[in-house]
């Protein structure tokens, strides 16, 4: 609602989005951002736009009533996780069940989707847009991403042993890149205090922080700053009492050549 408020204000003065980011001032994906809802701006922010888009007072008292940190699913989920993997400088994941989605090869995601869609085009729409995600992350100057995977992700056979094989080599190289780091949470440690479920803890520029949840094709997001902080400490406590990421990357290459030697489920 903000955002659109906001962007007919804009509009309505015959500004671009780095027209008004000049008079904030802020930088233009910032006013890109809360226009999409994918910022939370301060209050300071609507004022400065009120003054500047002569809004007479409009975003300001629009700010006040607005539920900026509802803990709720969007329907929109998938398009909004997908924006702000695209913006964001830093992503720390957990994940557990299956293979986090920006590390998946292309057979196991396609073999992912076909558990829960017949229509071959649809899967395909999704694959593509999954190893599009994929992309940045793997770039020169790709963000920082880490990765917590319970052990779990590696014992669930995804599209046969020769598909799990390739993912557990890909999982390998990709923990080479400087910029990701994979670490696995082992089954036999109990004592490991782990999230409720997958989740993320995207930073996006301007220090602005998000969690994410999934769970039945659904997201929830909370932009909520102490909520962050909470999920962040107890992710550092997993991290912290997962296996190195060395040791990891031993593991992972006990099951590609279990996989690869055995053609079965190790567990």
């Amino acid at each position: 609602m903000f955002g659109d408020v906001l962007k007919h204000l804009r509009e309505a003065a015959g500004m671009t989005q780095a027209e008004l980011a000049k008079l904030i001032p802020c930088d233009r994906s910032y006013v890109a951002r809360v226009e999409t809802g994918t910022s939370v701006p301060p209050d300071t922010f609507a004022e400065k736009c009120d003054e500047v888009l002569g809004g007479n007072g409009l975003l300001a008292r629009l700010w006040l009533k607005v539920d900026w940190y509802p803990d709720v699913a969007h329907p929109d989920w998938f398009e909004r996780r997908a924006k702000m993997d695209a913006e964001c400088v830093a992503l720390r994941a957990y994940q557990e069940g299956v293979v986090p989605g920006l590390l998946q090869t292309e057979l196991y995601a396609q073999a992912l989707f076909a558990r829960v869609s017949e229509d071959e085009e649809k899967v395909e729409e999704r694959v593509r847009a999954r190893l599009s995600r994929q992309q940045r992350f793997f770039s020169p100057q790709g963000p920082l991403y880490i990765a917590v995977i319970d052990e779990s992700c590696l014992r669930n056979v995804v599209g046969g042993p020769e598909v799990m094989r390739m993912q557990c080599e890909h999982l390998l190289t990709a923990g080479q890149r400087a910029n990701i780091q994979i670490q696995v949470a082992p089954a036999d440690r109990p004592e490991l205090i782990r999230p409720r479920g997958s989740m993320s803890l995207i930073t996006l520029p301007d220090d602005e922080k998000w969690a994410y949840a999934e769970a039945l094709d659904h997201g929830y997001f909370s932009g909520n700053p102490a909520a962050f902080e909470q999920h962040l400490r107890t992710y550092d406590v997993l991290r912290a009492d997962a296996m190195s990421a060395r040791e990891s990357a031993t593991l992972i290459g006990e099951f590609m050549e279990g996989y690869g030697q055995h053609g079965h489920d190790l567990a």
